[in-house]
């Protein structure tokens, strides 16, 4: 090739080069501006999202799909609506019952809201477990054993009881005299168990709106079976439970429909297997009958004042940590104070404990019990004697001399 040639074939050369830089140069420039305008797009769209979702929303319960991504909704207004929903919502997560959000404007489903759980119904879960233990409570031997087999035996070994062909228990009722240990055999199942404890007083169901004790019973077990396994304590149910009347006031009515409600889920087309009841009350006398019989609280454990045996095993326990002089006898304590309950005894430990305290000594005396003695069962078994009121204007005059 000669060279005149070969230098007109580089002019050629250079000359596409240049072409295609200028060509590329405005696919370069024609790109830009699709970037620009795409970005403008997305700012724009953005808006529109941001204007859909922009607070107060309306929140609704989604009830049903239809076609060409519209969709049945109750609204927390009031009105079923039939709406829109944003492509942005993933329809495949909407199911019946479902919370979601509307926007104001077009009542258009903007977005899908987590399950509510009432903070009120949330705050009943015990997250802090009681420290008590079985070891802690004295001459309620049989009752332990009865609860255990009730509630944690179903609870941690289900497959015994399908072996046998039987259903366990849903429920418990501890009843008994003020301060024989009820409450605290239940603290004691909470401490001991690996359940989620839910406790409540059944005074807290007595709400002032009509319908709001019953919803709150609803999500109390639908919060134990999410939770399950799971223990409910429902201390004092005879505040709801009592039997009912043919009454007129709108509290009376208000409560019946809260134990209705509560019937029906011990009831329940959804199982209690891995969820047990426990409910106290010290007058199973003016309980609903509705709440007794087999089905509900299949177990009625009493809890009865201790006897003598029972006596000297609460006082062990309440003064296992004391200091005791070498002249405390247990065993007499236990006969003086014949009729007292659990609380009693402990009652009359921690008076000797202060006795103790005031007189300056390092251990607990026989006499410091005699006292603690003296003065708590004289207050809790003294009878009431009626006196004129001319002999209660000298007392109280008495007093002030």
């Amino acid at each position: 090739m000669s060279a005149d040639s070969q230098g007109y074939e580089e002019v050629n050369y250079i000359k596409y080069l240049e072409q295609r830089v200028r060509e590329l140069e405005l696919e370069v420039g024609h790109l830009r501006g699709l970037i620009a305008k795409y970005k403008e797009d997305i700012e724009y769209y953005k808006s529109q999202i941001d204007k859909l979702l922009a607070p107060p929303l309306i929140e609704a319960t989604f009830i049903q799909l239809l076609p060409d991504r519209r969709a049945i909704v109750k609204s927390s207004t009031g009105p079923t609506l039939i709406v829109h929903i944003l492509d942005s919502v993933d329809i495949s997560k909407l199911r019946p019952g479902t919370p979601v959000a509307l926007n104001q404007r077009g009542s258009t489903i903007v977005d899908i809201l987590p399950q509510r759980e009432d903070p009120y119904v949330k705050a009943m879960e015990v997250v802090e477990k009681p420290k008590t233990r079985y070891i802690d409570i004295g001459g309620l031997n049989e009752q332990v054993k009865e609860l255990r087999e009730v509630v944690e035996l179903p609870l941690r070994s289900p497959e015994l009881f399908k072996a046998m062909g039987i259903e366990p228990p849903k429920g418990v009722l501890l009843y008994g005299p003020p301060g024989c240990g009820k409450t605290l055999l239940a603290r004691a199942v909470a401490g001991e168990s690996n359940a989620t404890f839910i406790r409540l007083v059944a005074s807290e169901l007595a709400q002032k709106f009509i319908g709001e004790g019953a919803r709150l019973v609803r999500e109390l077990f639908s919060l134990a079976r999410r939770k399950a396994p799971a223990i409910v304590l429902i201390d004092e149910i005879d505040a709801i439970g009592a039997k009912r009347l043919d009454v007129g006031t709108t509290g009376e009515r208000e409560i019946h429909r809260t134990l209705t409600q509560l019937l029906a889920e011990l009831d329940g087309f959804d199982p209690l297997d891995r969820v047990k009841v426990i409910a106290t009350t010290n007058r199973i006398d003016i309980l609903d009958p509705a709440l007794l019989r087999p089905g509900r609280f299949d177990k009625l454990i009493e809890v009865p004042p201790p006897d003598l045996r029972g006596r000297v095993e609460i006082f062990k326990v309440h003064t296992r940590k004391m200091p005791l002089h070498k002249d405390v006898d247990l065993f007499i304590l236990a006969v003086k104070t014949e009729g007292a309950t659990g609380a009693d005894i402990k009652a009359i430990c921690t008076e000797a404990g202060l006795n103790a305290i005031r007189n300056g000594q390092r251990v607990v005396t026989m006499e410091d019990f005699d006292n603690a003695i003296a003065r708590v069962l004289k207050k809790r078994f003294r009878p009431y004697t009626h006196t004129s009121s001319s002999s209660s204007k000298q007392r109280q005059s008495s007093l002030w001399m």
